[in-house]
């Protein structure tokens, strides 16, 4: 807890998080890269399902999809953790952050599970019924991420 308070009262936090365009910076940055983010797993979870770019190959697809995946983590994060360092102290002790949090850890799990065996199968003879339920469960994770992130908010009033 003193390192929470310690990190929202750095200068650049407190310099961030009292500029409307520091901060609002942060939080297009933070949206922007999510959309980046879980748009293109979505598109690989749904590839896998045969519901979406049914006549492209999975593999060229996750190919093509993975490094803006990985970009809109790298971005969501940076951008995340300074929304957090801001109000530090609060969402340390925020119930619905921490599940929020682990969502998002599960999330990113699974997708790492998808790009490690997308190779595997894509195969001729179609995705194999595991695959697809991988995919799916990635997918309901996601949008469990996006949920529980818009419920930090709404229900405790931090965010």
């Amino acid at each position: 807890m003193q390192f929470c308070h310690w990190l929202s009262h750095t200068w650049i936090i407190s310099s961030l998080s009292n500029s409307v365009v520091g901060s609002t910076a942060i939080e297009l940055t933070h949206y922007f890269s999510l959309f980046m983010l879980v748009g293109s797993i979505v598109v690989i979870d749904l590839r896998l399902l045969g519901l979406a770019a049914r006549k492209r190959n999975a593999t060229e697809l996750a190919d093509q999809l993975f490094p803006v995946m990985w970009i809109g983590l790298a971005l969501n994060f940076f951008s995340g953790f300074l929304m957090f360092a801001g109000d530090a102290p609060t969402f340390y002790i925020n119930s619905v952050f921490h599940i929020k949090l682990t969502v998002i850890a599960f999330a990113v799990i699974f997708g790492l599970i998808v790009q490690w065996n997308v190779r595997k199968w894509d195969r001729p003879t179609g995705i194999p019924i595991g695959a697809k339920l991988l995919a799916f469960v990635s997918l309901i994770l996601w949008v469990g991420s996006i949920l529980a992130a818009v419920e930090v908010p709404a229900l405790t009033s931090v965010g």
